[in-house]
């Protein structure tokens, strides 16, 4: 039986949140996650849920929140399956937990779940970003009379392919051999979602001595800060075009996450970090993330790629999905720094043939793929602009 329990049980100090902003946590009943939420406005308003990315938390909307709040919605986030203070899911360890407990469709289900505990039948808008918009792509494709409408910030949608397309060549698919082929290169890489997949990934990425420094790189080098930021479009998904990739997308083949984040940073001037990260990311909220991190462990997170990185677990937990397409209003966010936008073929064409109301890309300038923790006030006009016109 799995092990449904809290990474840690001892109370919790709350978190510091800006004003207008409450935390509590909300049974979701039997064998279902309790889920630990950030929230404003009043309940009864036309609902916005947000859903967080990895390394991320219910905390990262910590900007965006009251500003869409102010706008007369009421805005719930919360800490999804395997994160900070959600607790009631499988904690066990890599070679033990239940992976099935962690399937695209069971995010999707805990989003469901939250909107029915929550009093509502209908949700204004699902946001997702990074990792989030899984869930949020899922919930827009499988309940049109649930979710009226979907802004996905940087992970991308192309829709899930059928048999007959799966057994089709295509140039926007990875050879069978990449892996080996990356192992190949003059410098050999491998892939940062395989090796979130590893057994070894959480105990080197989780320790709490020097985590602040792992995630104050991670954060950084991700954002638009980088001075060498050199943003170049893939025209292919061999091994040789994806070398063009950061580092945190494509690492040295012996390098865990940690290292390789401590070797891309000797490469940053101290000064720019000090001058321009602080902007967003001050030291007090990195210390939420550092604390929280400490506290869980990594391996709940990364669970989330052993199941994407897992073709027959994938196949089976979106059985009777393929070919669909998302036919609700779909808003595309992206910071013009975000390295996500290039990281495959054609990306915004396979977003508008999957999505018949596209609309975007909205690219933000000044932020890097924290989007909505780096511009929250731009990406908040824009979600209100398509909000209010769709």
């Amino acid at each position: 039986m799995a092990s449904l329990s809290s990474p840690s049980v001892s109370p919790l100090p709350p978190l510091p949140l800006p004003p207008g902003l409450q935390e509590r946590q909300l049974p979701g009943g039997p064998s279902k996650v309790s889920y630990h939420l950030i929230e404003a406005g009043t309940q009864g308003s036309p609902l916005l849920i947000l859903l967080h990315g990895f390394p991320e938390l219910a905390y990262s909307w910590r900007k965006l929140i009251p500003l869409l709040a102010e706008a007369g919605y009421y805005v719930v986030a919360y800490d999804q399956r395997g994160f900070g203070r959600t607790t009631n899911w499988d904690t066990r360890p890599f070679h033990e937990v239940d992976l099935s407990t962690f399937t695209q469709t069971t995010l999707r289900n805990d989003v469901i779940t939250l909107v029915e505990r929550l009093g509502y039948q209908q949700v204004e808008c699902v946001i997702g970003h990074d990792f989030g918009c899984v869930p949020a792509h899922l919930c827009a494709l499988s309940r049109p009379d649930m979710f009226k409408k979907a802004v996905i910030m940087g992970h991308p949608f192309f829709g899930i392919p059928t048999a007959e397309e799966k057994s089709r060549p295509s140039p926007f698919d990875p050879p069978s051999t990449l892996k080996e082929d990356l192992a190949k290169l003059p410098q050999p890489k491998k892939h940062y979602k395989h090796y979130y997949s590893t057994a070894s990934a959480s105990p080197e990425m989780s320790p709490s001595s020097g985590m602040k420094e792992f995630l104050g790189g991670y954060f950084h080098l991700k954002s638009a800060d980088p001075l060498h930021n050199d943003l170049q479009p893939i025209t292919s998904m061999t091994a040789e075009e994806l070398n063009k990739l950061p580092s945190y997308y494509l690492m040295p083949l012996h390098l865990g996450m940690r290292d390789t984040i401590a070797k891309s940073m000797t490469k940053e001037e101290t000064s720019n970090i000090y001058r321009n990260q602080p902007r967003w990311l001050p030291d007090s909220d990195l210390q939420v993330y550092a604390d929280e991190w400490s506290r869980t462990g990594f391996q709940g997170g990364l669970n989330w790629y052993r199941v994407a990185t897992d073709a027959e677990l994938m196949r089976k937990d979106l059985q009777g999905l393929e070919g669909k397409r998302i036919e609700i209003p779909c808003l595309y966010v992206v910071g013009t720094k975000d390295w996500i936008l290039h990281q495959n073929v054609d990306t915004v064409e396979r977003m508008r043939r999957a999505c018949t109301r596209f609309e975007g890309p909205v690219m933000v300038e000044g932020a890097g793929h924290w989007v909505q923790q780096e511009q929250p006030e731009k990406v908040a006009e824009e979600v209100l602009r398509f909000l209010r016109a769709t």
